[in-house]
């Protein structure tokens, strides 16, 4: 197996990726096919899920073999320690031999810049993955929104609690936390959203940690816009459209409160 990236927007995107997964769990197994690559798993307390795929289009070069094992795991930590050290002129190449205990990763410089080519080997780790089905299924209510504007607030309604309440109908959106310190309430006008939908006549009040999305779903990184998708049945759905078919999707149940 063979990938590489150049475009240095695309770099940021698959280096802020691995920002994220890292925090979320200290173990990432990918899946490689011959057209995409392909992670799942979970947070270290089983309450996030995160689930992404990325095609062969999406990266400048990418070579899969058949004899190749279709599935690494390594430590999230080093493998974005290393691809952090990535320059504005150099290319992100990574190459897996197959049955060899270990992945590389070379750093390339594409033309005189001052710095060197580096070349890294990261041992793999035994772990077995477990890969759950997520079927497809309709929410109640879907929306699109800023990514920069949807961090901000998120990290202002943060100073007020942990808990993010959502109440949602046809009119408009209300986010609200509130704790000892005090109440915020953000009301988002649906003319304000790029995308969305709700079922008719469908109230929403639901509750979810706000201090987990903040920490391990949202980025301004991965995309201009960040797609929710909510209902009462199923978890939460945070999705980031990266481009050419590729998706980032996290997903965490509600918050259940002890008087329910």
């Amino acid at each position: 197996m063979k990938l590489s990236i150049v475009d240095k927007s695309k770099k940021d995107i698959f280096i802020s990726l691995f920002q994220l997964l890292k925090n979320a769990a200290s173990v990432i197994c990918i899946n490689f096919n011959d057209d995409h690559i392909y992670i799942q798993g979970m947070d270290k307390s089983h309450i996030c899920l995160f689930d992404i795929k990325i095609f062969s289009s999406w990266f400048n070069t990418y070579e899969y073999f058949s004899s190749d094992d279709s599935c690494i795991c390594l430590c999230s930590q080093f493998f974005y320690n290393i691809i952090a050290m990535s320059q504005d002129k150099t290319s992100l190449n990574i190459h897996y031999e197959g049955k060899v205990d270990a992945i590389f990763i070379d750093l390339l410089c594409q033309q005189e810049t001052g710095d060197y080519n580096k070349y890294f080997k990261l041992p793999l780790t035994d772990f077995e993955p477990e890969v759950l089905n997520i079927p497809n299924v309709d929410y109640d209510a879907e929306f699109s929104i800023g990514a920069k504007k949807i961090c901000e607030l998120c990290t202002q309604l943060l100073i007020f609690g942990d808990i993010m309440n959502v109440k949602c109908n046809e009119d408009k959106i209300d986010i609200i936390s509130k704790g000892v310190g005090g109440e915020m309430a953000v009301n988002i006008q649906i003319d304000d959203l790029n995308e969305f939908s709700i079922s008719e006549g469908e109230i929403i009040d639901i509750s979810y940690s706000l201090n987990y999305i903040h920490k391990m779903c949202l980025s301004s990184k991965l995309s201009i816009d960040i797609g929710f998708s909510i209902s009462k049945d199923y978890p939460l759905r945070i999705k980031y459209d990266l481009g050419e078919d590729s998706v980032v999707m996290f997903y965490m149940a509600p918050r259940i409160d002890d008087d329910d």
